[in-house]
């Protein structure tokens, strides 16, 4: 095979959609130039009707200027936004102006009260339940004979659970998925009805597909905040032992969550709750499928290995490609300064790559010695809330498909178009039916 041209600085620009388009190894190669330049590059953001114009944002792609940022919060805050590169309209921010979103105190308040929702306690009532539903999803898939993995099995189990978790009812589930894929997918078509042109090099979307776009992602969030409002009425009227129940009603030293902080929050979790998983899950199943001697390994001892597995599935898949930080301050960094009002973006998937760092970072090796990726957000108050959750969902799941269905595999998958997240929308599976005695509740001439 060829080796691919070189890139130069102006081969990549990370504000442009269709760099997201590219093959993911072309990707890779781009931000292996931009994490050799001497400091870190500038990249401007286009102007779009409705919404402010962007001075740009300064990418930082290393993996020790990503953690700096990470760990002071007072400089690199999450205020405004932390998860769109360029300012929402401020009518949007009732329905996702989040904890993810804020800096203390106002986070750390809510923080608080609920990251008791995911204490060791909480987790392990949680476990049985995890259980079951992946047995359930894996029969179902198994009855189905394949088809697309994503909506099958990967997004089906951290949806069940955490609606579950949250007291959402059964026939709630798939509305939800759907909401939330329209939420993180406001940049791909397929969900918001709206596709960017270039022409010259310049992105065009107009007055009218920016309108379409925006309506559909706020009509997105307000559904859900509807859904949130009906349950937190009900709960608080009437308590459950679900976790809406815990948090409308929680009182950690006096403080008390809002109706409007409750409703935020539910949507954050639904949402990190649902996609992140789901993607890591599914990237792993392509992992295994290309990378069939590391298969061999976790199967070999998957108890020992399936936790370095999972680290390493999500240092290499990055499900959250990035978030974004607002400068306080003038600060200095590694030779560079910042100054008061820029605004950097972290770029985990190209932390999760640096060759500084990571021995290799282009091979997926579940037995790498030293895993210390920010695929969970970097250091500091805004590391994932879920991530031990999302680490039993990814195990329970892979301990299911691989003892029932070994040789599972992978087919192309349909990607999302995002530089938010890196995302599976559909993965054709296969595999070899397994006898009905393998099958959980079937014996043989049933």
């Amino acid at each position: 095979m060829e080796n691919p041209p070189p890139l130069t600085l102006a081969d990549i620009d990370l504000s442009d959609l269709r760099f997201w388009a590219r093959p993911l190894e072309e990707r890779a190669r781009a931000f292996a130039v931009l994490r050799a330049q001497p400091g870190p590059v500038f990249f401007t953001l286009p102007k779009l009707p409705f919404l402010g114009q962007s001075p740009g944002s300064w990418a930082l792609v290393r993996h020790a200027d990503v953690l700096e940022a990470s760990r002071h919060p007072e400089v690199f805050s999450s205020e405004p936004s932390a998860t769109s590169p360029a300012d929402m309209p401020r009518w949007m921010d009732k329905y996702f102006n989040s904890m993810i979103d804020m800096d203390d105190p106002r986070h750390a308040k809510i923080r608080r009260i609920v990251s008791r929702a995911f204490s060791p306690k909480m987790l392990a009532k949680a476990e049985d339940d995890i259980v079951r539903r992946a047995a359930r999803i894996v029969d179902e898939l198994v009855e189905a004979g394949g088809g697309d993995f994503v909506s099958r099995a990967a997004a089906r189990l951290p949806v069940e659970v955490i609606c579950d978790m949250l007291g959402i009812p059964a026939r709630h589930h798939q509305r939800v998925v759907n909401l939330t894929n329209i939420i993180v997918g406001y940049s791909d078509p397929e969900y918001v009805g709206a596709t960017v042109e270039y022409s010259g090099g310049t992105p065009k979307l107009g007055r009218l597909g920016t309108l379409r776009m925006l309506g559909t992602v706020a009509s997105a969030g307000w559904r859900l905040h509807r859904l949130a409002a009906r349950l937190g009425r009900e709960r608080r009227a009437t308590p459950t032992r679900d976790l809406t129940s815990a948090l409308v009603n929680a009182n950690v030293d006096g403080e008390r969550l809002t109706p409007r902080e409750f409703a935020t929050f539910f949507l954050l979790l639904v949402v990190a709750g649902n996609e992140t998983t789901r993607n890591a899950i599914a990237h792993g199943l392509k992992l295994f499928t290309d990378h069939p001697e590391q298969r061999e390994l976790l199967l070999a001892d998957f108890d020992g290995r399936i936790a370095g597995a999972i680290e390493e599935i999500v240092r290499y898949s990055s499900p959250v490609i990035f978030m974004r930080r607002n400068l306080t301050r003038d600060y200095e960094m590694n030779g560079h300064t910042f100054r008061k009002g820029d605004r950097v973006t972290l770029f985990y998937w190209s932390a999760n790559r640096d060759e500084s760092v990571f021995t290799e970072p282009e091979r997926f090796d579940i037995t790498r010695p030293a895993n210390p990726h920010a695929g969970f957000g970097g250091p500091g108050p805004h590391f994932c809330l879920g991530a031990n959750l999302a680490r039993r969902e990814i195990t329970v799941m892979f301990r299911e498909l691989f003892t029932r269905l070994p040789d599972i595999t992978a087919g192309e998958p349909d990607r999302l178009m995002s530089g938010f997240i890196n995302g599976y929308k559909r993965l054709p599976c296969t595999f070899t039916p397994p006898t009905p005695s393998a099958i959980p509740g079937l014996t043989e001439g049933v």
